[in-house]
C-alpha cells in the first residue's frame, strides 16, 4: 500500500496519480500497486512537477512494515530513529532535531 500526501497538487499530475490510488480527501493520495509502477510514477512527478511537496508512505520490509520519503518542501519533517521512521511537525527543542 501507498498513502501520498501532497502539497497544492496541479490538475495535470493529479490526474496522473487517480489512474492508480483513490484520493478520499483533497491532494491525499491511496493505493496498493507494485513497486515498479509506484516508483516509475512517482519519478514522472518529480521530474515533471516543480515546487510540488510531497509525503510518501509505503510498504517496506522493516520492523514498522513501511518506509517514508519525501519530494520538494513539506509542511513535516521524516526522520529515521534507531531504525523506525518518525513524523515531526515540530521540534521543540532545536538543539536535538535528528536532521
Amino acid at each position: 500500500m501507498t498513502v501520498i500526501v501532497a502539497n497544492d497538487t496541479p490538475d495535470a499530475i493529479r490526474g496522473i496519480l487517480k489512474r492508480w490510488f483513490i484520493e478520499p480527501r483533497p491532494n491525499v493520495f491511496v493505493g496498493t500497486l507494485n513497486r515498479r509502477t509506484r516508483d516509475k510514477t512517482l519519478e514522472y512527478i518529480k521530474r515533471n512537477a516543480e515546487g510540488l511537496g510531497l509525503l510518501i508512505i509505503s510498504s517496506d520490509n522493516n520492523c514498522q512494515g513501511f518506509k517514508i520519503q519525501t519530494h520538494g518542501h513539506t509542511h513535516r519533517r521524516d526522520t529515521e530513529i534507531s531504525g523506525l521512521w518518525l513524523v515531526a511537525e515540530e521540534w521543540v527543542d532545536p538543539e536535538n532535531q535528528p536532521f
